[in-house]
């Protein structure tokens, strides 16, 4: 996973006023939005003029003549002058309270070089005298070398006597100083925990300041002061209103831990906005697996905290986030054949067996849980099909809507599997360009033929399989549009590289906006809800500056969300 720096995100917290009132007055009135350029994503009726709401509801998709008939004397009538309409946008691979939680501490994301990074962490310190620890992240992994690590000394010579604890842009890596190791007893003598990995320095077993993988990470984060509930509904309240501004009505939180202590914890946020009529998203969660935990507790665990959200509108917790393998660039992710620039035929390891796997899946499938799995390498991919098509012999065929996420090295024949088997391919379409993370680190790791098969999404879509689009934010920009444009064109929307990554694996508009709604609200067992511009369904709709139709696809990203309506209520910008 990977950071696109060049994507400046505006600190839309303070900033942007949410308008929580109807548009509409009472259950006679209705808005009327007319002259439009309506893409519906139905494939019935793909384009429209008008659209006609009512109480929330979509009652009308047509033409302007016929909108008009449901004209009364308080109707809200809205000339959209050629503007573009699109469904609410959903990603469904994101962390909305994590990462909102560090974009209000210390910040390095898109901040490039080593220098600038260690200016913004000495700017954090000094910023923040008073907290016990400094905490922060999005530091990304291509600011530095196989040879040049991140190190605890460079944390050292800022603040030596205060604990710094950094997580990398990918999530998958801590940079610490002395201190932090120290409070957390982490030493010559320690051992690398199960499916995690200590730094050392060369020929020697001293820990150089830089923890791979969320067992080792935890050895230092446990011991972190715990996130309160007040900063972690600041953080989702400033991710809700990036993502209203971006025009996202939806999203699956890739990971919810239900044990405090760190911002994963958010269930919390996301009641309580909820409860003051202020949340306006559809939120599924997937709950976090905990590798190399006994199974019984943790599905116990599970089908008590989806049962006590029953209740809840907009928040549901049906989805259970597996970690099956780490990342190419720290030589975690887990590979079939070894990585081509070691000599010892190292090849990552999977963090659970398969057999672990095979059990785990099952029991969880067998309870009407979706999977929603992390796997990178080729193995994991692999073991993570197997494991699905295990759990449907054992359970039967379901409407499981079970999904893989990231997948981005395959060997070629797995790739008919997606619909073989019913499984959702979830990109983060970002990654599928041709950047200093794929030139510097990726191909030098797989090699020329395997690196033919980096997010292949053209050749999935070609098999038939559903595709559907998330961020990972905030790895890389939440905006839709950026996503979108590189799925188009599999080059960086802001024109930093020239070559498109792999051949023939672009998709087309159509399908590109498509995985981004319809798809996404498919995921998230909202399709019959939301998701297109339908008659009966929820009016989750946005309004674009430019018909990304009419416009060259290396524009689409130039566009702008003028206005967003969650349910027929304007929660960003202005119709």
């Amino acid at each position: 996973m990977k950071n696109i720096y060049s994507y400046s995100i505006i600190a839309l917290a303070s900033c942007i006023c949410i308008l929580t009132t109807n548009v509409y007055a009472d259950d006679e009135s209705n808005l009327i939005l007319i002259n439009a350029k309506i893409y519906t994503v139905n494939k019935q009726k793909p384009w429209a003029e008008a659209v006609v709401i009512k109480d929330g509801k979509i009652i009308f998709v047509g033409d302007n003549q016929n909108a008009l008939k449901h004209k009364n004397p308080i109707s809200q009538i809205e000339n959209m002058q050629g503007k573009m309409l699109l469904p609410g946008f959903h990603d469904i691979h994101v962390h909305p309270v994590h990462a909102g939680v560090t974009y209000l501490q210390c910040n390095l994301s898109n901040i490039r070089g080593l220098e600038n990074l260690l200016k913004k962490i000495k700017l954090c310190a000094e910023d923040n005298t008073d907290n016990d620890w400094v905490l922060g992240g999005g530091w990304a992994v291509d600011n530095f070398s196989a040879n040049t690590l991140p190190d605890k000394e460079l944390l050292d010579q800022i603040i030596p006597n205060k604990p710094i604890s950094l997580k990398s842009s990918d999530g998958h890596s801590l940079w610490v100083n002395s201190k932090a190791l120290e409070i957390s007893g982490i030493n010559a003598l320690s051992k690398d925990p199960a499916n995690g990995k200590i730094e050392r320095y060369k020929n020697t077993m001293e820990p150089s300041g830089l923890l791979h993988e969320d067992s080792a990470m935890m050895l230092v984060m446990q011991n972190q002061p715990e996130i309160s509930d007040k900063e972690l509904i600041q953080g989702l309240r400033y991710s809700r209103n990036l993502f209203h501004s971006y025009g996202i009505t939806g999203v699956q939180d890739a990971i919810l831990k239900l044990d405090p202590g760190d911002p994963y914890y958010g269930l919390n946020a996301y009641n309580y906005l909820e409860s003051q009529n202020e949340l306006n998203l559809h939120v599924v969660t997937a709950m976090f697996w905990k590798n190399g935990q006994p199974l019984e507790p943790q599905l116990k665990k599970f089908i008590n905290a989806r049962e006590q959200q029953k209740t809840s509108d907009l928040i549901h917790l049906t989805a259970i986030k597996i970690w099956q393998d780490g990342v190419i660039e720290t030589y975690t992710a887990a590979m079939l054949e070894p990585y081509s620039d070691r000599a010892d035929n190292f090849r990552g390891e999977l963090q659970n067996s398969p057999q672990d796997l095979d059990k785990a899946v099952a029991a969880l499938d067998a309870e009407g849980f979706q999977i929603h799995f992390h796997a990178i390498g080729d193995r994991a991919i692999n073991v993570a099909f197997n494991s699905l098509e295990n759990a449907i012999n054992i359970n039967g065929i379901r409407d499981s809507r079970h999904h893989i996420s990231h997948i981005q090295v395959f060997q070629e024949k797995d790739i008919s599997r997606f619909k073989e088997l019913g499984v959702v391919a979830n990109f983060q379409p970002l990654w599928a360009i041709r950047d200093e993370y794929i030139t510097e680190h990726t191909y030098k790791k797989l090699g020329k033929k395997r690196s033919r098969w980096l997010y292949p999404i053209g050749s999935v879509h070609r098999s038939g399989a559903k595709i559907g689009f998330g961020s990972d934010w905030y790895v890389t920009s939440v905006n839709p549009l950026n996503g979108i444009e590189a799925a188009v064109t599999r080059l960086e929307p802001n024109g930093l590289t020239n070559i498109p990554l792999g051949k023939n694996e672009e998709i087309d508009l159509a399908t590109a906006i498509r995985a981004y709604t319809l798809n996404g609200a498919f995921v998230n067992f909202l399709d019959h809800k939301v998701g297109s511009i339908e008659i009966g369904k929820q009016a989750d709709i946005i309004v674009l500056n430019n018909n990304l139709f009419d416009i060259p696809s290396a524009e689409i990203n130039e566009t702008k969300v003028l206005a967003t309506l969650f349910n027929g209520i304007l929660v960003y910008g202005e119709l």
